[in-house]
């Protein structure tokens, strides 16, 4: 049987070296772009508690999560499917602060299975939290900062979907659904299944019956507004779910915004706002985000919260390709002992010319003896060759 070792599990896989440079470089860019804006970067761990990493969060990130036992405590711990209910924890139980705090991260998480075709287990998670204020400012913010983010990555947001969980949220209250009931129900709505949705409403009351089978249908630009305001019961929650739309419309109008109010991802901890975006070539949602105030409270405060998060594996692939600067290939320094040029031996002063040079931002590549002929495989497409008492660069010509 042929050797098999280095196979990797389903849905796990290696990042080689030009898909691990453009990813490193976006992570950068992102994270030192987050800071201009004041979000403080953390590192939470990989693994947790389970009582710890899934308090608050919803069954379906539950089933996401690899779960072990302890051998130290002897107690089931959880590798993180999510790093954002970490970064509340952080906010809420350990920094502890009472006004505005900003946070940003990006950690590797592992999911159960894959959450799409072609999807990896292995999202790279890259995210920015907003705590502290209840406003729509807060809103306002972190949707801007995360077109900023995909701009500066060369990847526009071919449109940005806004909805508000308090839409569904009051009608399913008013309607007196029961949790098993409004769980079937959420679940086709999520999936615009109008046939399922209808069947689901039979024994709903007229005005709810007609609203829960209108929201599958109110997608569209900011006029679908409009339409909710006229098609939907005049429900406080309601009410001020729409107002609350209509302003991130106008204060978010350079963008492309459109709405969705049957676009109830992360109902279970979301409370208001939730957006997607979406970017041409990337199968689903590139970007997802919203409010969750009052997550914190699991961990001993509650809190104002939004922010978002996005899978910078995905965002590499979908990055376009620069084409790094290739490296200079230097000779192999020579011992101290060699003949001596104006007080400095040969090889002191190759040394000098490589620090310069890297220090001018160029990869140098010492030539380690015995490889002649291989060095374009390793990224080498000029070579540091001596004239005279002067170090000049050329092309590697290699056969």
């Amino acid at each position: 049987m042929a050797n098999r070792r280095w196979l990797l599990p389903e849905a796990i896989e290696d990042v080689l070296p030009g898909d691990a440079a453009r990813i490193e470089a976006l992570r950068r860019r992102l994270l030192d772009e987050f800071s201009r804006h004041g979000y403080e970067f953390v590192i939470p761990p990989l693994l947790e508690y389970v009582e710890s990493l899934l308090t608050g969060s919803s069954h379906d990130l539950d089933l996401r999560t690899f779960k072990l036992v302890d051998q130290l405590s002897g107690r089931s711990m959880g590798v993180r499917a999510d790093i954002t209910p970490q970064v509340a924890r952080i906010d809420a139980h350990l920094l502890n602060r009472a006004g505005v705090t900003r946070l940003c991260y990006c950690g590797s998480t592992l999911h159960t299975l894959p959450g799409g075709f072609n999807a990896t287990r292995e999202p790279l998670q890259i995210g920015a939290e907003l705590y502290g204020h209840e406003g729509l400012e807060a809103d306002i913010e972190v949707i801007r900062v995360l077109a900023t983010a995909l701009g500066l990555c060369n990847v526009a947001a071919s449109r940005i979907d806004l909805g508000h969980v308090a839409v569904f949220r009051a009608l399913a209250r008013h309607a007196g659904l029961a949790p098993q009931a409004e769980e079937e129900l959420f679940d086709a709505l999520q999936g615009k299944d109008l046939p399922t949705v209808r069947e689901l409403v039979l024994d709903v009351s007229g005005p709810l019956r007609e609203a829960f089978l209108a929201l599958p249908e109110l997608y569209g630009d900011r006029h679908v507004l409009d339409r909710a305001e006229k098609i939907l019961p005049d429900l406080p929650e309601i009410t001020q779910a729409i107002s609350d739309l209509r302003r991130l419309a106008d204060a978010l109008a350079d963008l492309p915004l459109s709405f969705d109010l049957a676009d109830l991802r992360g109902y279970d901890y979301h409370s208001g706002v939730v957006f997607a975006a979406y970017c041409a070539g990337s199968p689903g949602a590139l970007a997802l985000g919203g409010r969750y105030d009052n997550f914190g409270k699991t961990f001993g405060r509650a809190r104002a919260a939004t922010g978002f998060s996005m899978d910078l594996r995905e965002l590499g692939r979908l990055t376009p390709h620069e084409q790094g600067r290739a490296a200079i290939l230097a000779p192999w320094p020579e011992d101290d002992a060699l003949a001596v040029r104006d007080g400095e031996t040969a090889s002191r002063a190759l040394n000098a010319e490589v620090l310069r040079l890297r220090a001018q931002g160029e990869r140098v590549v010492l030539a380690l003896p015995g490889h002649e002929g291989r060095w374009r495989e390793a990224g080498c497409d000029r070579r540091l060759v001596r004239s005279g008492d002067n170090w000049i660069i050329e092309s590697l010509r290699e056969d």
